[in-house]
């Protein structure tokens, strides 16, 4: 993002947020950049196959769930979040 957006944008949080709503995006845009900026840590071997084993025990004892339940809800969430959009473009 250019600067003049940034710029803009921060003008506009500027206009519009109470101070305790400043500090509160502060706070988590902080922890947010925070996190991003951890290495990641690699997995040993060791855990790799324990999860695995899990992994294998979990679809021996059938705690999963069907691709096709799967599927299915994620076309319903991506949908529903798709008509939050429309409405908020409408809102405007």
């Amino acid at each position: 993002m250019s600067e003049a957006t940034l710029t803009n944008l921060l003008e506009y949080l500027y206009e519009t947020l109470t101070p305790s709503n400043k500090r509160w995006l502060g706070e988590h845009l902080i922890k947010y950049a925070d996190f991003e900026e951890e290495p990641v840590k690699p997995y040993t071997m060791e855990e790799i196959n324990a999860m695995i084993d899990e992994a294998e025990a979990d679809i021996a004892a059938g705690r999963t769930i069907p691709h096709e339940v799967v599927m299915r809800e994620m076309e319903e969430e991506f949908a529903l979040e798709e008509q939050k959009e429309s409405e908020m473009v409408e809102a405007l």
